[in-house]
């Protein structure tokens, strides 16, 4: 039985969510009452239930101050806050506290059942993944291996032996599936291990939940270096196949033994970095020119509660009123821009946590909502209402997705507004293909930016143009990379990559399809002439 604390005020509630179901049938069993904050947080950190059930207004402590004083004090069990009210601010807060459900006086029977389902839910696989850690932690090659990893010890040459680190090169990668909210039914090692049938090659072990792979050799390395080509050729994975289900996070390829920890530390921060992947990405490879080098011999200075809050109210300033400025004039071009702008900065420079980043955007969206709202009082405008936006940014897993938001939620606004021709569309695509060719642009992740899916954009701009985008794209890039080639001594992989190639061999495809020759014949004829 999970044991469960009812903390309310009002002592017919705690009566009536006693009565209210059955708990025994449910795998609970109500352990404690609380009428005031004060002892409910005595409760918590005295008895550590598995739920909670509290309300927010209370004597003594609100019901947050409960749940955040709890977690500060390493409470890790489920939270379900009760409110008289429907309030958003506190469906904020509470959500940032990692509550559970957010549950609106009188309680549905329902809904409540909802919480706790899904509370028992998390807690049999919490306890079922907890079995499954100690078990493979008893396996002392395992664990040896997992501290090693980690840091945490070193290895003695007897042990380096047994774990069988005498190869010439080493590689640590994390696989997790390519959909968060989806299991897929294919695992990398076993892809791998297809092409690398020597155990010895290959060690896969779990680490937090997460599938770990370090790589012995110069064989398996290549083979995934293989695999991972197969991303970098423009080319998306065959839907449903082994690539197309699987999400890859790879460390540096390191020589000696005592830097396989660095590897995992690499791999690990772009695995927390997942969050800006672009659409569509299935592997991050360790890059130390865009990624800072892990620490983890000190912990990271973390910002105070006054510097998060004094970067939110910046951006959040700053961007509703251009943003605003620019959905009052349809200058959807601009608009694209600042986003993208935004994208950057978030990506690049922000110094805040992806939890505070949503919850920075989240102030965003409410905050343009209310200045329109009080600018154009007498306009009916389709925002989505406060509870959909809270849920919406709660359950994304990434960036994209919240700049789409933003895409399609000025889309209908500047409708309502009376934007209505769309004749230009294309030469403000073209602007921004122009000005963003280097970088890693597709139809798909140009679409959004302009309020289109990439489908019907498609059609319309082969229509204006004559030729497909990529068609476009690709005799920009060569005409770009002519222009370098001619007048820079750049070698010939960094011309691909400054024009947006990220795969050397590709670009020798199209540049000698638009120009036939290749770019080192080109360079010779340019010079020679």
């Amino acid at each position: 039985m999970y044991q469960v604390l009812i903390a309310d005020d009002e002592k017919i509630i705690r009566m009536g969510l006693s009565g209210i179901i059955d708990w025994n049938s449910e795998g609970f069993s109500v352990s404690g009452q609380a009428a005031n904050g004060r002892d409910a947080l005595d409760y918590i950190l005295t008895n550590q239930p598995d739920v909670v059930l509290i309300d927010i207004r209370m004597p003594l402590m609100t019901g947050l101050d409960v749940i955040r004083q709890a977690r500060e004090n390493g409470f890790k069990g489920r939270v379900i806050v009760l409110s008289g009210f429907s309030d958003f601010e506190y469906a904020k807060t509470a959500i940032s506290y990692g509550v559970l459900a957010y549950l609106t006086k009188p309680v549905d029977k329902e809904a409540l059942l909802q919480g706790l389902r899904k509370a028992k839910s998390e807690l049999d696989e919490e306890k079922r993944q907890k079995h499954s850690k100690d078990s493979f932690l008893s396996k002392t090659r395992k664990s040896l291996l997992r501290g090693f990893l980690l840091g945490e010890l070193d290895l003695r040459e007897e042990e380096i032996r047994d774990l069988s680190l005498t190869h010439s090169s080493y590689q640590v990668l994390f696989c997790e599936d390519y959909a968060k909210d989806k299991k897929g039914s294919y695992r990398l090692a076993d892809i791998l291990r297809v092409a690398n049938p020597n155990e010895r090659e290959l060690e896969s072990i779990t680490i937090d939940d997460r599938d770990v792979l370090l790589l012995k050799g110069h064989h398996p390395i290549e083979r995934l270096k293989t695999l991972l080509g197969k991303y970098e050729n423009e080319l998306p994975p065959e839907d449903n196949s082994p690539l197309d289900q699987v999400f890859i996070a790879c460390g540096s390829v390191v020589e000696h033994v005592g830097d396989i920890p660095r590897s995992y530390q690499e791999a690990l921060l772009l695995l927390e970095h997942r969050f800006f992947a672009y659409r569509g990405q299935h592997a991050m490879v360790y890059d130390p020119s865009v990624y800072p080098a892990p620490d983890y011999d000190t912990e990271q200075e973390m910002l105070s509660e006054n510097e998060k809050k004094e970067i939110t109210e910046h951006f959040v300033s700053e961007y509703t009123e251009r943003l605003i400025n620019l959905l009052q004039v349809f200058n959807r071009k601009q608009i694209a821009e600042t986003l993208h702008e935004m994208e950057l900065y978030l990506q690049q420079s922000c110094p805040l946590s992806v939890d505070d980043q949503k919850k920075l955007l989240m102030d965003l969206a409410f905050s343009i909502k209310d200045k329109l709202l009080r600018l154009y009082n007498q306009t009916e405008i389709p925002f989505r209402s406060g509870v959909e936006v809270v849920e919406f940014f709660r359950n994304s897993h990434f960036l994209y997705e919240l700049i789409l938001f933003f895409t399609e939620q000025f889309d209908h606004i500047m409708t309502a507004l009376g934007y209505t021709s769309r004749d230009n569309i294309i030469d403000d695509v073209i602007s921004y293909i122009d000005h963003n060719y280097s970088t890693n642009i597709t139809l798909e992740t140009i679409a959004p930016l302009f309020g289109y899916n990439s489908s019907y954009l498609g059609k319309i701009f082969s229509r204006k143009m004559g030729q497909n985008f990529n068609t476009y794209l690709d005799i920009l890039r060569v005409e770009k990379a002519k222009d370098i080639l001619a007048t820079t001594k750049a070698p010939v992989y960094r011309v691909a990559e400054m024009v947006g190639y990220r795969n050397v061999d590709y670009f020798h495809i199209k540049f000698k399809k638009y120009t036939g020759s290749s770019p080192a014949e080109y360079r010779k004829q340019i010079l020679s002439s």
